[in-house]
């Protein structure tokens, strides 16, 4: 009975010993499955980011557009006969009323002394016949003659009448025809290519090629069509105020040409169904002539101003059918894939909404992602680049 202690403390002893072997073993099993937990973690990628930039992003449409004159004229004789004077010079500019060719007037203005000979006899025959008039009203008053010799008296004064005002037309007819020898200038502008000389016969022909046409530099217009899907914008802008267009300049221009500043001035009533466009025209300040009628060139019209919106570059969005969705640095430091909602396309960069201010979002390397996976961010030419631009765009 005395050893009976001394067995229950040794299988104690045996049950602590067996249970310290135990832990050993589970502690000896765990190691591997951390190791290939370790293992199996998806590596870390190498990404490169731009912050979200919030800006001011003007809404812009570019077209094409040609240069037009808002005064065009092409100067024709109005009458055949022969140059005696020409008083403008190739490229020369000209002022409204400026006499620019004198033709040989001689035959008109005989015509025209002809017409006002007639004129000065037929008034001298109108007054003798007033004065017949006048006698036979105060024969017939004392009964000397019969009323119907003072009727022929008025019949012939109003004849003579009738026959004054004809000559006074002939003559006016004969001015003019005097004052086609004279061609001035019906608007002020630039005069092109003199095509006559003096005694060059010239006819009044609207089908013979003008004498010189004079076309209105400053200012001056741009005509250009528009998509018919920006026209809602397009009549909403104009009917907000002044909306404002730039000339880009032309291809070959001087490194750091600076765009013309013009105004909307005109949009056509109509849309063009073969070509789905509508017709726009701007005026441009062109003192210094920078525009010239017929140049084809670039406009871009600024339709609005979204005033505090995220940019991000359009090489970050993801499209998965109508989904649109970035990938940002989650907070510590993985992939989270956040859906945006596409406001605006413009170019190498999107006006989005659904992001913080603050987000990182993925630029190079989102075709390797997953959410979740670890990132190591690394330095991005191409990400620097965009984020330049949307800072750019904000200004």
């Amino acid at each position: 009975m005395r050893s009976t202690p001394h067995l229950m403390i040794f299988c104690g002893l045996a049950v602590l010993a067996l249970s310290g072997c135990g832990r050993k073993a589970d502690g000896a099993a765990a190691a591997p499955l951390a190791r290939a937990a370790a293992a199996s973690a998806p590596p870390a990628q190498n990404v490169g980011v731009v912050k979200v930039r919030q800006a001011d992003v003007p809404i812009t449409v570019e077209a094409s557009g040609t240069v037009t004159a808002l005064q065009s004229v092409d100067l024709r004789a109005q009458t055949t006969s022969t140059v005696a004077q020409v008083l403008v010079k190739d490229g020369q500019n000209v002022r409204k009323g400026e006499l620019l060719f004198r033709f040989d007037d001689r035959a008109d203005r005989a015509a025209l002394d002809k017409a006002r000979a007639q004129l000065a006899r037929d008034r001298a025959s109108l007054a003798d016949l007033e004065r017949q008039l006048a006698r036979a009203k105060e024969l017939k008053a004392q009964n000397f003659i019969a009323q119907n010799a003072v009727d022929t008296a008025q019949a012939n004064f109003d004849a003579g009448q009738a026959l004054v005002r004809s000559d006074e037309a002939a003559v006016q007819a004969a001015q003019v025809a005097v004052g086609y020898n004279e061609l001035r200038a019906p608007i002020s502008g630039r005069a092109g290519i003199v095509s006559v000389y003096p005694g060059s016969l010239v006819q009044a022909n609207a089908t013979a090629a003008p004498l010189v046409n004079i076309a209105q530099l400053d200012p001056i217009a741009i005509s250009f069509t528009v998509p018919e899907t920006q026209l809602a914008s397009l009549l909403s802008a104009t009917r907000a105020g002044q909306l404002d267009v730039e000339a880009l300049p032309p291809p070959g221009s001087p490194r750091g040409a600076p765009s013309i500043k013009g105004r909307v001035t005109a949009v056509d009533n109509l849309v063009d169904a073969s070509t789905g466009t509508i017709k726009v025209k701007a005026e441009f300040d062109n003192k210094a002539q920078a525009l010239w009628p017929g140049q084809y060139l670039r406009v871009r019209v600024t339709l609005r101003t979204l005033q505090g919106v995220t940019v991000v570059p359009q090489a970050a969005i993801i499209m998965r059918g109508n989904d649109r969705s970035v990938y940002v640095v989650g907070p510590d430091n993985t992939a989270k894939l956040v859906p945006v909602q596409l406001r605006q396309a413009m170019g190498e960069l999107a006006v989005v909404e659904g992001l913080d201010a603050t987000a990182q979002v993925v630029m190079e390397g989102k075709q390797n992602l997953r959410p979740g996976t670890p990132l190591r961010i690394q330095a991005s030419g191409g990400g620097g680049a965009a984020s330049a631009a949307a800072s750019g765009a904000g200004k």
